[in-house]
């Protein structure tokens, strides 16, 4: 069974993300102070750890650097504000995933398990095998499919489908857009982006297979 540790310093969220993992068949561990987090994941070897970024004690972003120094463990960043995670994706922490409160218990099960999935080399063949991209031939497939794709909106595919279920902030995708570096403004990556997800759901109709993110950018959901 999973292990699933906790580190929340409000605790009726924290027992009402227990009751909801716990459902899920995960094994969970709570600590409210961010001074214990590092102790509590040495003891207890957690398969995931849910961090929220503002603790007493310790911020989420200390822990999440001095946990990087010693394991590859998943970690679910917690904020309750959505212009902190586009500060927390620019700084590249290594977390997962960022989650802004308030949010559904059911979405965190839902992307822990994406998570662990992933983590564990088990992902379904919806994740992986559906999105068939070679970068050498610069052509990508959905389902068998080949896309008719530009080159920006393959390279905004490619990059996306590096971490599939990360967000990805729209200046981080920026990087992706042109090899020449021009200087282009946010707005474009949505115009791309729609574009793009036009032509995926031309295959794919049952979903989003590209999920915005409000305030904060894309994720890939395949």
């Amino acid at each position: 069974m999973p292990k699933i540790l906790i580190v929340e310093d409000e605790p009726k969220l924290a027992m009402l993300l227990q009751d909801y993992l716990r459902a899920a068949n995960f094994d969970t561990e709570w600590t409210a102070n961010g001074t214990d987090a590092i102790p509590a994941i040495r003891q207890h070897v957690p398969d995931l750890v849910v961090l929220d970024l503002m603790l007493p004690g310790r911020d989420g972003l200390d822990i999440c650097r001095e946990l990087r120094q010693f394991s590859a463990v998943p970690v679910v960043m917690l904020t309750a504000r959505v212009e902190e995670i586009d500060r927390l994706l620019g700084l590249e922490l290594g977390a997962d995933d960022y989650i802004c409160k308030p949010f559904s218990p059911r979405e965190v099960v839902a992307r822990i398990k994406a998570i662990l999935r992933r983590a564990s080399g088990t992902t379904t063949p919806s994740q992986t095998a559906a999105l068939q991209i070679d970068a050498g031939a610069h052509t990508a497939r959905l389902d068998g499919q080949l896309l008719d794709l530009t080159p920006v909106e393959f390279r905004l595919l490619k990059a996306l489908a590096s971490a599939p279920g990360q967000i990805f902030s729209r200046d981080r995708l920026l990087d992706h857009l042109y090899d020449d570096h021009r200087v282009v403004t946010d707005r474009t990556v949505d115009s791309h982006i729609k574009n793009l997800r036009r032509k995926l759901e031309a295959v794919r109709s049952d979903g989003e297979t590209i999920r915005s993110i409000y305030g904060v950018g894309y994720r890939l959901d395949i």
